[in-house]
């Protein structure tokens, strides 16, 4: 599989992390296209391996952390948007709401186990940290959840 066969196939689903994390359809875009953008110059290296899936959500990933103090995002809005994109109109509010209680990190480590189906040792390898690391974020995540009400009791006994 080449890089624009994986980006095809894939693309929705990068797109769909990329929302979860930023809580934005635009941000998301942003996010997806910065990220892809930083893996097609390695294509070849990447391809020999088979992992673009994990490249790119790597990149994805310490892109969106590193956009923590990100204030301006290089685009000035206009009275006339000039393409309609995807809406947000049918986002699943309370999903957004409860992942933006959280920490960047954790939203990751929550994003990644829950959204991405990934095991706590990929999700270490994705964020880059130990294991310990992820299980310490995924337990500050679900305690703030938690305390905040925004994890319902039902998803208490499910929660990893």
């Amino acid at each position: 599989m080449d890089f624009s066969e994986y980006v095809a196939a894939r693309g929705r689903a990068l797109w769909r992390a990329a929302w979860l994390l930023t809580g934005d359809s635009h941000l998301a875009e942003d996010l997806v296209q910065t990220s892809l953008a930083k893996a097609w110059p390695h294509d070849e290296r990447v391809a020999a391996n088979g992992s673009f899936e994990t490249y790119v959500r790597r990149a994805m990933l310490r892109t969106y952390l590193s956009w923590r103090g990100r204030r301006w995002i290089g685009e000035v809005p206009s009275a006339d948007p000039p393409e309609d994109g995807v809406s947000d109109e049918h986002a699943d509010v309370d999903l957004l709401r409860a992942l933006d209680s959280l920490s960047r990190q954790q939203r990751a480590v929550v994003v990644l186990r829950y959204f991405a189906d990934l095991t706590e040792a990929d999700t270490a390898a994705a964020l880059g940290c130990s294991a310990g690391t992820v299980k310490a974020h995924h337990a500050r995540a679900i305690a703030a959840l938690r305390t905040s009400g925004l994890l319902r009791p039902d998803e208490r006994e499910e929660a990893r």
